[in-house]
């Protein structure tokens, strides 16, 4: 486990690794070139030495699972996310957070641990709305959605259902800005449903960090 940066966790846990989605503007593929075995690179690869590390942390943390994957990736096997969720359910005293841009499998882990966040990455409206149309099918955890990087105008669907959202730029080597006019629709209409707003601080022109009750 590593301490991170990132305004909205402590600590990133990477049991498993690597994706095959193929973003132009992925960090963790520069990353993982540049840090794992050759033989691993970033093929998706399960750290079973891993699993434990959670359990060694004594006080309350929140915990960004799989920065460096998506562990809901289709070709990701059930049994590495079982294992994963294993150990989630044996730390009630910590959150943790997970975030995919695969929805559709979210629901198959149904009832989530209770200190569990289900999140969803939306970096359009086609995302968006396919998030919100799988979060609404997850049962027991908190969820939200992450528009990070924020690719084109987005806006919460009506009677979305989530408890959190995430607005970001785009950022390494193809970083960029939103244009303000689509993160203050995306704002107002987040507003509309009393849903808190946590913009990061790579966001220029905006400070606004809310947390759910």
């Amino acid at each position: 486990m590593n301490r991170t940066r990132i305004e909205w966790c402590d600590f990133t846990w990477n049991p498993v690794t690597g994706c095959y989605h193929g973003c132009d503007y992925c960090y963790a593929r520069r990353i993982a070139h540049r840090f794992f075995p050759k033989t691993v690179g970033f093929n998706p690869h399960f750290w079973r030495d891993r699993l434990q590390e959670p359990l060694a942390l004594k006080k309350p943390a929140r915990i960004f699972v799989c920065s460096m994957a998506d562990l809901f990736g289709d070709w990701v096997p059930r049994e590495w996310i079982e294992a994963v969720m294993e150990t989630v359910r044996a730390c009630p005293r910590h959150t943790f957070h997970f975030l995919t841009k695969n929805p559709k499998r979210l629901p198959w882990f149904n009832p989530w641990p209770p200190n569990a966040w289900a999140g969803a990455t939306a970096t359009d409206q086609e995302m968006m709305d396919e998030a919100v149309n799988k979060l609404r099918l997850v049962e027991g955890a908190r969820k939200y959605i992450s528009c990070e990087p924020m690719l084109a105008p987005v806006i919460l669907p009506e009677n979305a259902g989530i408890d959190w959202l995430l607005v970001g730029a785009l950022t390494g080597a193809k970083k960029g800005q939103p244009s303000p006019a689509w993160v203050e629709s995306l704002v107002d209409s987040s507003k509309d449903q009393s849903v808190p707003v946590f913009v990061k601080n790579n966001l220029k022109g905006f400070q606004l960090q809310e947390w759910p009750a």
